[in-house]
């Protein structure tokens, strides 16, 4: 079990085992819905409701998944309260990084672009995990929102280039030069 788990586990309020249950649950009800488009999103939603409520009061991972659930349907002005919610409450780890690129997107999706870029951008200088081109693209497109699409460009660049089989240097040099001052 890794520390995520663990803290999953501890947020749940359960054994081992019962969080593991839980976010597989969890997991199965995530890829039904991505794998039928005809998913009705109220009886989706009901289902994330349904597992959230199973977790003890305060637990993060509730607001967290129903968040994810109204903003996955089209409703990003219901996800972002609930966003702030779990993070308010706590959620840390891969889950409270998601939930800031999730809530940067949502905010950018409502109007206010200007606070995905407060909240994302020190993600740029944070761990490194395999979300890190998330952040970036999510971060590129609030830039973007905002009318420095040279800085969101130069973010996507960047992040595009360690996954090119050729041009990674000359990539990320242009991405650098986007944003660096003419001199």
């Amino acid at each position: 079990m890794t520390t995520e788990d663990s803290a999953t586990d501890r947020a749940a309020g359960g054994t081992a085992g019962g969080a593991v249950d839980w976010d597989a649950r969890v997991a199965a009800a995530w890829a039904g819905f991505e794998a039928d488009p005809e998913t009705d999103a109220a009886e989706f939603r009901a289902l994330i409701d349904a597992l959230a409520a199973e977790l003890p009061a305060g637990s993060p991972a509730a607001p967290f998944e129903r968040a994810c659930a109204w903003d996955s349907t089209g409703h990003s002005d219901r996800a972002v309260p609930l966003y702030r919610e779990a993070l308010a409450l706590g959620l840390d780890g891969y889950r409270g990084r998601r939930a800031k690129i999730q809530l940067s997107s949502s905010l950018r999706n409502i109007g206010q672009p200007e606070e995905g870029v407060k909240l994302l951008s020190p993600e740029l200088v944070g761990v490194s995990d395999e979300l890190d081109d998330a952040v970036r693209a999510t971060l590129a497109l609030c830039l973007a929102s905002l009318g420095r699409e040279r800085e969101g460009l130069s973010l996507v660049l960047g992040a595009l280039a360690p996954h090119l089989p050729r041009y990674q240097r000359s990539m990320a040099n242009y991405a650098r030069l986007l944003v660096e001052p003419k001199g």
